[in-house]
């Protein structure tokens, strides 16, 4: 099973207009650093450009974030590229004679609810600075190995 990597790509494509100090970032040097192709990145662009996240400033293809880091949390970011996707799904193919096969589903579906709602607060609670921070805080913590 192949697993979605939408969120953190998207989430390193803001860490690097965050910390971009101006330098011309391109799609290219972008997808080089995440290990995928420009296309990818530009389409991650466009989906951050249309969700309000990212704006293009003027005159030039670099992007700037939208607003500041602390006001973007990690919720509005995986919304933008995920949808209305769950994080946890049921599966829906299961033998509709069983009665255990029919009825777990509904009874997992009611805990994997909850569980978004958990999730999805607690990633309303993380800012794009948050991980900033934490992304610097790594970096000290290695030179101190």
């Amino acid at each position: 099973m192949k697993y979605s990597t939408k969120l953190s790509d998207t989430i390193h494509i803001l860490i690097f207009i965050a910390l971009g100090d101006d330098e011309q970032l391109s799609s290219t040097k972008i997808a080089e650093s995440i290990k995928t192709n420009p296309a990818y990145v530009r389409q991650l662009m466009a989906t951050l450009k249309n969700a309000g996240i990212v704006v293009n400033t003027q005159g030039h293809a670099n992007a700037a974030l939208a607003k500041s880091a602390d006001k973007i949390n990690m919720y509005d970011i995986y919304r933008a590229v995920e949808g209305d996707k769950p994080l946890l799904h049921l599966d829906t193919d299961t033998n509709p004679d069983c009665g255990i096969g029919i009825n777990i589903q509904f009874a997992i579906g009611d805990f994997y609810h909850e569980i978004q709602n958990m999730v999805d607060d607690k990633m309303k609670s993380i800012t794009l600075q948050d991980i900033i921070d934490r992304y610097y805080f790594k970096i000290r913590e290695v030179k101190n190995l």
